[in-house]
């Protein structure tokens, strides 16, 4: 078709749904897409369903004790400008070492460092910031590496 043929037909916004099993003209005769024989071809089978085999969530263990269903926490810790303090002058400051100073908890994933208090060390900052505290850092000498 060229473009003049297609600006005079309507756009299809909803297809109709497909009539199986409805006569050789239907594309879809006989089984209907659903193979042949079987189970599946003769009626309906529930998700999970095994043929009667015990189900694979009946057969794993149940996880007991609290915390233990609980998705893994990826929040992020905010640290303030403030707590850089405890690092000296031209120091990294990494996720790696705000653990070993113990300014954010082991196991902590993602940080990010907030606050605009006056900072008076040049630091190389190598973890997110927001725009407030990497003025503050870059005011103090420091720079900042994402």
């Amino acid at each position: 078709m060229t473009t003049t043929l297609l600006s005079h037909m309507p756009s299809i916004t909803h297809r109709p749904k497909k009539r199986i099993g409805r006569g050789h003209g239907s594309g879809k005769v006989k089984t209907g897409g659903r193979g042949q024989k079987g189970q599946k071809a003769r009626e309906k089978v529930r998700y999970g369903f095994e043929g009667g085999q015990k189900m694979l969530h009946h057969r794993l263990p149940m996880l007991r004790g609290k915390g233990r269903n609980k998705p893994v926490n990826n929040d992020v810790v905010e640290v303030q400008v403030s707590a850089l303090r405890q690092f000296t002058r031209g120091e990294e400051v990494s996720l790696q070492s705000l653990i070993e100073k113990h300014i954010v908890e082991e196991g902590t994933a993602r940080v990010k460092i907030i606050g605009n208090d006056p900072l008076s060390e040049s630091l190389v900052v190598r973890v997110p910031v927001t725009k407030g505290a990497k003025q503050v850092i870059e005011n103090a000498g420091g720079t900042v590496v994402v």
